[in-house]
């Protein structure tokens, strides 16, 4: 079938709109009318550093919402009309997959990173030009996507689809960060390293646990304003205090118990170590350039009892993790909403360049 999407054809290349034949659905595939895409670090990165890490050219986009418009003879989890979310791909049979941990899962790379289907077959041709998709089991940066029972989740009726894509990917990995991986308990404090959408995500996810002192760091003053909205207890404006254990500890003296970073900034890593209190937990899920030591003294580390974890999408089980979202949204713990700015699916390089300005913090595409 003819669809339109958009092409990252090389970190040079600004992202191209063009018309594209999509292939039909196998028996274990799903055809999405995509409602709204969200645009994540993630998709910026794998455009910049082009084949070393993901064929191009290819379809990307990776935080999709729409209708099931088709489905293959093996599929029974949604029908054609249902409203989804769709989310990264995993196997569901093992081991990590058994124990709740679909993101840890033992085929993530080769089923969300190939580019292709697991036959080889690639999903989408210009001509007579093979495209990359598949990327993380869906390429939703278009007008349909192609994508899988274990990608996918039921969105209600009351909720808005267009805007729940993100739930899929940046608002899990900062929601999830604090709830799933760092288990925050009520009454504790935690330093969020960034405002973006996954920092403010970490921020709602660390007021549903309660969690007494939550601290983020954020240059923007947009976003700091923002942070406060939904629930940070105290905001530091990096170019105003350039010792941040300093800064922190004048509002935490002990140090905090949990620390999450989302920018991947080596000298913040290093830094953040003396922000810790004993038995902190740092979480790190911003991506740190090639060769980036784990942060911190081996002697601290067991002096203090310190422990750097290592966090991939939350850690989220998206059967049952989105749906949790999507009931505190309902229940107006963890209003998502506030953070989203909408732009056109053929307007995506002005939205890129709206957020790395921070004129908006997360950008849902609209087709």
């Amino acid at each position: 079938m003819k669809v339109k999407a958009l092409v990252a054809r090389g970190s040079a290349a600004p992202f191209s709109l063009e018309e594209l034949e999509l292939a039909e659905p196998q028996a274990d595939e799903i055809l999405v009318k995509i409602a709204g895409v969200g645009l994540c670090h993630t998709d910026l990165v794998i455009k910049s550093v082009g084949a070393e890490f993901y064929p191009l050219p290819a379809v990307l986009g990776h935080e999709g919402s729409g209708i099931v418009e088709k489905i293959g003879a093996k599929v029974s989890k949604v029908a054609p009309g249902d409203r989804v979310a769709i989310t990264f791909r995993s196997c569901g049979h093992c081991d990590r997959c058994a124990e709740g941990y679909a993101s840890y899962c033992r085929s993530f790379p080769q089923l969300n990173m190939s580019g292709s289907r697991t036959d080889s077959s690639k999903v989408y041709r210009n001509g007579d030009e093979a495209i990359a998709g598949n990327f993380f089991g869906q390429s939703s940066f278009g007008t349909h996507a192609l994508t899988y029972e274990r990608n996918v989740v039921k969105v209600p009726d009351d909720l808005p689809l267009e805007l729940v894509g993100p739930l899929g990917c940046g608002v899990q990995t900062g929601f999830g960060g604090v709830i799933r991986s760092l288990e925050a308990e009520a009454g504790s404090s935690i330093l969020i390293l960034g405002g973006g959408a996954v920092g403010l995500s970490a921020v709602m996810g660390a007021s549903v646990q309660q969690c007494d002192t939550i601290i983020v760091l954020e240059p923007h003053a947009a976003r700091r304003k923002l942070a406060l909205e939904l629930g940070a207890t105290h905001v530091i404006d990096p170019t105003q205090a350039p010792a941040l254990a300093d800064a922190v500890r004048a509002i935490v003296p002990v140090g905090v118990d949990y620390a999450l970073d989302t920018t991947g900034i080596p000298a913040l890593l290093k830094d953040t170590m003396g922000c810790l209190g004993s038995k902190a937990v740092f979480g790190i899920i911003g991506v740190a350039p090639p060769g980036t030591p784990v942060p911190g003294e081996i002697g601290d580390l067991v002096t203090y009892g310190y422990t750097i974890k290592g966090i991939i999408e939350g850690d989220s089980d998206p059967d049952t993790f989105i749906p949790e979202m999507m009931e505190h949204y309902s229940a107006g713990r963890m209003p998502f909403d506030k953070m989203i700015k909408t732009y056109p699916l053929d307007q995506i390089n002005e939205a890129i360049a709206a957020q790395a300005a921070g004129d908006c913090v997360k950008v849902v595409l609209i087709p």
